[in-house]
């Protein structure tokens, strides 16, 4: 298939349509809006889901197959925060703070934008490892770890408590959950994971749906803030995940990953976190202005990936993987 079949298909996805929907929603000031209750429980649900099937892969991964993967993970997480900042700081001119947040959202992940990642190659009939939940795992926390060390060694502001702002890290309900999930599916193992198939494998993708619905609308009331970003946190938003879902897919090819695999980890690596970074980064930099982090993260980035972002980088990875 053409990117631009690729494209027509993702955009016709229910999920991508969803979030089509809910920015509609808020652009026309409708009353449309999901209870906080249910929104919560379907992130919930969809981290635990996530963390549940990684789990149960691994059950099945040796460890042979999965070491490299794993430790081209890591590197990523360490090498992405560190070129993020750069640019942020030499090209845009941000100070300390501002430009080590963007850092942590851009090196860190979006366990959304994974799920999308997957549905798009599932509807396209692309294989990938089941054990690429453990990899959205591995990615969460490292780069914001050396986002927040880059911050401190380079002299930002005083004021964040940083021993809360790491606990809290690691205490969030999305490493919880997605590390909680997989431990509870690799104990159980296959045989378990059959037994809750039903609401955590058939149910997933209308989950999704709901979620993007509420995440449209959400990323809707950030584009009000897009002319105050000001025209590097646009290219920024949409230059930064393609250079980052390059390197994240030559990464997956060398570390052995499938063609679908290299994929799902150049979207990883493309991705910019908005629930676990955002907690952190305003506890430790508090000084850190959310109008460029947030609206970068989730108004700019994530539409991206979400509508075009994941059609080109599975090109991308047929021209390396395939060549590899």
């Amino acid at each position: 298939m053409t990117i631009l079949e690729l494209v027509q298909i993702n955009l016709l996805s229910p999920m991508v349509l969803a979030f089509a929907l809910g920015i509609t929603a808020t652009l026309l000031h409708s009353d449309l809006k999901l209870p906080d209750e249910l929104y919560t429980t379907l992130s919930i649900y969809l981290l635990l889901a996530i963390g549940l099937k990684g789990g149960i892969a691994l059950a099945e991964t040796s460890l042979a197959v999965f070491w490299a993967p794993a430790v081209a993970t890591l590197l990523l997480g360490i090498i992405i925060p560190v070129i993020a900042y750069g640019v942020a700081r030499k090209i845009g001119k941000l100070n300390v703070a501002d430009a080590a947040a963007l850092a942590a959202h851009y090196g860190s992940v979006s366990a959304v934008t994974f799920a999308a990642a997957q549905t798009f190659l599932d509807t396209v009939g692309v294989r990938y490892e089941g054990f690429m939940p453990a990899l959205v795992a591995i990615l969460e926390v490292p780069a914001i770890v050396v986002a927040l060390l880059i911050a401190q060694v380079a002299g930002a502001p005083q004021g964040g408590d940083w021993r809360k702002a790491l606990r809290e890290l690691l205490t969030s309900k999305s490493i919880l959950l997605l590390v909680g999930g997989m431990i509870i599916g690799w104990l159980a193992g296959p045989r378990g994971g059959k037994e809750v198939a039903p609401v955590f494998v058939d149910l997933f993708k209308g989950a999704l749906t709901f979620f993007l619905l509420e995440l449209g609308m959400v990323a809707a009331r950030r584009f009000r803030d897009l002319p105050s970003a000001g025209l590097f946190l646009l290219g920024f938003g949409i230059i930064m995940p393609i250079f980052n879902g390059l390197l994240g897919i030559w990464f997956g090819s060398i570390s052995g990953l499938s063609l679908g695999g290299s994929t799902i980890l150049g979207v990883l690596a493309a991705s910019a976190s908005y629930i676990a970074a955002p907690a952190a980064v305003r506890i430790a930099l508090p000084q850190a202005n959310p109008g460029f982090y947030l609206t970068a993260a989730l108004g700019i980035t994530f539409p991206f990936n979400l509508a075009i972002g994941l059609p080109l980088y599975y090109t991308i990875a047929s021209w390396i993987v395939g060549g590899h």
